[in-house]
């Protein structure tokens, strides 16, 4: 079974490009050129140049010795916290300014939910002198305060989605709605792995540096190039499509994604696609789409301003209906107190995403002499405000 993009844009039975019609002469100018264009050398040179001189790129993997040793296996933790802008977002934003460019395009829009996104996006208009303007949910701008004042100093607009329920879903809505109003000069800087074919097969390009460092750092570490695992959260699920994407084929490697519960999966406050999810069709894609009976959305929840999407990219749909992944749904108090515990055993504070793919420990067991690579896909700096409320530090 292939887990790689078709020639329709399909992973298996999802993805594809359902848009409207306005919008179909911009994906299929993306559609067109996005290959032709990330293959030239001059491409690949400017791209690798701003990974590792801009963004600090290779990103360390860490063998965590004292969560290895509280969980009698080996951990490793690919450090995606490390880079530019405290996240794993900005490999997806440094390639897709570079094919705007290539296109002509003279303005840049994006979506945002933790602000992570929107902040990888600003900074590179910043670089390229752009111009910049995100959308972001009214309750999201609200939660995400620093991330918010961080967009606005490097020059970006950004603009309050008041629709719905005013988080990542509303904020997506508006900035496609700005798209159809700005065909020519406007290219729409998504930062899932979602959206109509290409974005899915884009961004997991771009974010595959994630796995293809894995494999020579273990190599150097383990002497071997394969983990047992990969672990990593998944909203809509850009920073996992990096870090299995070299893995994909490899058997021998199990594919871990952790969702979000929110206060449990049958609560009605959750957002965890793969138990709740029906096939649908969302943002441009079929894919699993948290939905009522007659096909409304249901509104998602978590406490991660960043997992709260009701929907999940088709490679991972994909990978749960195949079963070449193992999906697991963590709640709100698992994933903060897993945070807080890589806080006290290694000294690094987590965003909360990311303390999602760390408490996986409570539901799957591994062998001591399993290695474990989760991707530690941002830095807990934007989330200080929400740990400070839940642990009345």
């Amino acid at each position: 079974m292939s887990y790689q993009v078709n020639e329709k844009g399909y992973y298996g039975d999802f993805g594809g490009a359902y848009i409207p019609e306005m919008l179909y002469p911009n994906v299929e100018e993306l559609r067109k050129s996005y290959l032709e264009i990330t293959n030239k050398p001059s491409f690949k040179e400017e791209f690798d140049q701003l990974l590792k001189d801009y963004v600090g790129r290779p990103s360390p993997l860490y063998f965590a010795k004292r969560l290895s040793e509280k969980h009698n296996t080996k951990v490793y933790l690919k450090r995606e916290d490390l880079n530019h802008t405290g996240a794993h977002k900005v490999n997806n934003t440094i390639g897709q300014i570079l094919v705007a460019k290539r296109l002509g395009k003279n303005r840049i829009i994006a979506e945002t939910g933790a602000g992570q996104h929107g902040v990888a996006t600003a900074t590179v208009c910043a670089l390229m002198g752009i111009q910049c303007v995100v959308y972001m949910g009214e309750i999201d701008i609200k939660r995400q305060a620093p991330n918010v004042a961080r967009m606005k100093m490097l020059g970006a607009e950004v603009i309050p989605a008041k629709s719905g329920s005013k988080t990542l879903k509303d904020a997506t809505n508006e900035a496609i709605r700005d798209w159809i109003n700005n065909p020519v000069d406007t290219h729409y800087i998504i930062g899932s792995a979602i959206g109509p074919h290409p974005y899915p097969d884009m961004v997991t390009r771009f974010q595959s540096i994630i796995s293809e460092e894995i494999k020579w750092q273990l190599k150097e570490k383990e002497g071997r190039e394969n983990p047992d695992y990969v672990v990593a959260c998944i909203g809509g699920g850009s920073n996992a499509a990096g870090t299995y994407y070299h893995f994909l084929d490899e058997s021998e490697v199990g594919i871990i994604a952790v969702e979000a519960a929110g206060k449990g999966v049958h609560s009605g406050e959750s957002a965890a696609t793969s138990q709740l999810g029906n096939e649908g069709i969302i943002h441009g894609c079929k894919t699993l789409l948290m939905q009522t009976p007659d096909g409304q959305i249901t509104e998602p929840y978590s406490i991660s301003a960043g997992l709260d999407y009701p929907g999940v990219g088709p490679l991972h749909s994909h990978l749960y209906k195949s079963g070449r992944g193992e999906f697991y749904s963590v709640t709100d108090d698992d994933a903060m107190t897993a945070g807080l515990e890589l806080s006290q055993l290694e000294g690094i504070i987590p965003a909360i995403e990311s303390s999602h793919a760390l408490a996986i420990f409570n539901d799957k067991k591994f062998k001591p002499e399993d290695i474990v690579v989760i991707s530690l896909s941002g830095r807990g700096d934007k989330d200080l405000n929400t740990y400070i409320d839940y642990f009345k530090l």
